[in-house]
């Protein structure tokens, strides 16, 4: 999962200023929760030149005041990392780029589960080298072979959207992009069952004129004053310059189905996805699962005394749950803010270690009390028994844990880390095996039709969501067990270790080196082509050709 942003300013004046590249810092900071482990803005400034900051490391570590000022233009693209499908290396930290054709950067959410072949195609036909494990990379470059083959020295929006649709007819998957051609504008889609999330808004100009802004969640626009908050449709593309937008459908009918897991953990309470307001789901789902949880308590003879939230992305279901159970809700648990979330880290030792640094318990909440501890989910299990042996260690009697979400048992292919099945606490069994497991005295989960009925009775025109975490069948198609294998294998703990400590060696062999794929990440300016774009795009006016300094990536 990850979070991507791209901001067009009409301000003819902010060519030469940080304005946009200082604005799309601040935007990554309200997508700082979709991805912790790297940030990285490129923007465009006058004759089509690109500045570049990327790096490992959080949005308010990456760009200090230096290196933002150094992000010049009136345009730029965002990206914030959660590593999946890559590894970890700083390399692989986006936007990516590719200098052929007419220059081009770009910034990807979501997983395409077709990526060796399309590496092979890119391989043995476009003959485009792949420089990172990133699928990222295998999406732009399959967009910029999709220009290439126009053969144009101007292209111009039919051009693009038709490069577009092709790429949705080629890359299966899940994908929210949004992409840069240097000089020329932004261009943004999503794929065709919309399962990653990215809207549009717009507001009006510091000097006149209108400024867009594309991001995964709706809370940016809000933040930056922007107003008319839409989503990108599934399967549609959408072209912005300084003379305006232009969007249309360009991938053939699949059934619309946005990734419901959206909903109950990754985005914040604060954003619209899909016409649904993320506070307003989380509160129905508090209200299904308690009507649940009462007929769950009744068989089990037990009665809660006090109901707590495990901060933070449960408050909202568990005040709704306990006002509809009639049981006072707690505040039990004190969270460091600087801890990261615990979900997103790699390694079950460093994600068990990290939950005692996240969370600490006040005993007078818990002691000789039957506590009902509310979640957003229950994924592998370590955070959930940790959570509970906390409980047990201040005085508990007993304690119970509800998940907003139902049992997580199957692998996601979208751009969600939950790797291989035989890592998740719920797979294969059942839910008082769960519930030993975790070392709960009772476990109860939200009811399948119940979390989709909190998201869909927002917007009844979502016939359905991806629910592949809970029933293993995959929207995309292209997914089989062969497939499921090849993720299993690349993304256990167990892998992602040896990829950590790949991706440090490599750091250090790169800090050593001088070559032309190597050095800093600091800043970085591009001289790029600008692109050959017919006369109704804005006018380019160098088209010099040159690399300054370093670039990772192809």
């Amino acid at each position: 999962m990850c979070g991507i942003l791209g901001l067009l300013l009409h301000d003819p004046l902010a060519t030469q200023t940080s304005v946009a590249g200082q604005e799309i810092a601040e935007g990554l900071s309200l997508l700082q929760h979709r991805g912790q482990d790297a940030a990285g803005i490129v923007t465009c400034g006058q004759g089509g030149r690109f500045y570049q900051v990327k790096a490992n490391g959080m949005v308010r570590d990456v760009f200090d005041a230096q290196g933002v000022a150094g992000l010049k233009g009136w345009m730029g693209v965002g990206h914030v990392r959660y590593p999946t499908a890559g590894s970890s290396a700083h390399a692989e930290a986006q936007p990516f780029y590719v200098n052929s054709p007419y220059g081009i950067v770009f910034a990807h959410n979501g997983n395409l589960v077709n990526t060796p072949a399309l590496r092979q195609y890119l391989d043995a036909d476009a003959h485009r080298h792949i420089n990172t494990d990133s699928d990222s990379e295998v999406l732009l470059n399959i967009l910029a072979n999709n220009l290439q083959r126009t053969g144009k020295f101007r292209i111009n929006e039919e051009d693009i959207f038709h490069a577009i649709g092709d790429l949705m007819e080629t890359c299966t998957g899940a994908y929210a992009c949004v992409g840069m051609l240097a000089g020329f504008g932004l261009i943004a889609f999503r794929d065709p069952n919309g399962i990653r999330p990215a809207g549009l808004a717009t507001r009006t100009g510091a000097r006149g004129g209108t400024d867009y802004l594309v991001a995964s969640e709706s809370v940016v626009a809000q933040a930056g004053g922007f107003t008319g908050w839409e989503d990108i449709k599934a399967g549609e593309a959408v072209i912005i310059t300084r003379n305006g937008l232009v969007r249309r459908q360009v991938g053939k009918p699949a059934t619309f189905a946005p990734d419901i897991f959206e909903f109950v953990y990754f985005a914040r309470p604060d954003s619209t996805i899909d016409g649904v307001s993320v506070y307003r789901a989380r509160m129905a789902m508090g209200e299904y699962l308690a009507d649940t949880a009462v007929k769950e308590l009744e068989k089990a003879g037990l009665k809660p005394d006090v109901v707590i939230p495990v901060p933070d992305t449960s408050r909202v279901a568990a005040l709704q749950m306990a006002q509809r159970m009639g049981i006072p809700y707690r505040e039990g648990f004190v969270k460091n803010r600087y801890v990261g979330r615990t979900f997103i880290m790699p390694g079950q030792t460093e994600r068990r270690k990290n939950v005692r640094r996240k969370l600490n318990a006040m005993p007078m909440e818990f002691a000789d009390k039957v506590v009902m501890l509310v979640d957003d989910s229950i994924v592998r299990g370590t955070t959930s028994r940790e959570i509970i042996q906390m409980a047990r260690d201040v005085g508990a009697k007993k304690v119970i844990f509800a998940s907003a979400a139902p049992p997580i048992r199957y692998s996601n292919v979208y751009g969600i880390d939950m790797p291989s099945p035989q890592e998740l606490v719920a797979h294969g069994v059942e839910d008082a095996e769960v519930a030993k497991e975790i070392g709960a005295d009772l476990v109860i989960f939200q009811t399948l039709p119940d979390l989709i009925e909190s998201c869909r009775k927002f917007n009844p025109s979502i016939e359905t969501f991806d629910c592949s975490v809970f029933t293993g069948k995959y929207i995309s198609g292209g997914v089989d067990e062969r497939y499921l294998e090849h993720v299993a294998r690349l993304r256990n703990d167990n892998a992602k270790a040896k990829k950590k400590q790949k991706a440090y060696e490599q750091e250090e062999v790169e800090e050593s080196c001088s070559g032309p794929m190597n050095g800093s990440d600091s800043l970085i300016g591009l001289m790029n082509h600008s692109p050959k774009l017919g006369p109704a795009a804005m006018p380019t006016p160098n088209d010099t050709v040159g690399l300054h300094n370093s670039w990772h990536g192809s």
